[in-house]
């Protein structure tokens, strides 16, 4: 399973993930690229998902590992991603749920941040 550096934060997305690391423990990131819940990012308890040959991780935020699907990874793999948080309810086996917010991927494509 290949790791690389392909994710970035925010910093509301940093200090929420802090704030829920002191209330839950360890965490880990996965997005399937599923319909529903699986097309945003989940933020799961440690050991409440089986991480497998089909997922890449992406990097870590805040010492947080985030994988995504390898097909989901395939569309967005000549993008930045950079994970925020939003108002609203996501999935509903992610932990920041009950907060009434949820995490969001924001793209943008390398290309674009090159000729910047």
């Amino acid at each position: 399973m290949p790791e690389l550096k392909a994710i970035d934060a925010t910093e509301a997305a940093k200090e929420l993930i802090r704030d829920l690391k002191e209330e839950h423990g360890d965490l880990i990131f996965h997005q399937s690229g599923g319909c529903c819940d699986g097309s945003s990012p989940m933020c799961l308890k440690e050991g409440t998902m089986i991480i497998g040959d089909a997922d890449v991780k992406l990097g870590e935020v805040e010492g947080v590992p985030f994988y995504m699907h390898h097909r989901q990874y395939e569309y967005w793999k000549h993008t930045k991603l950079t994970l925020d948080v939003v108002e609203g309810i996501g999935g509903m086996f992610s932990v920041e749920g009950p907060r009434g917010v949820r995490f969001h991927i924001r793209s943008e494509p390398i290309d674009s941040i090159e000729s910047s």
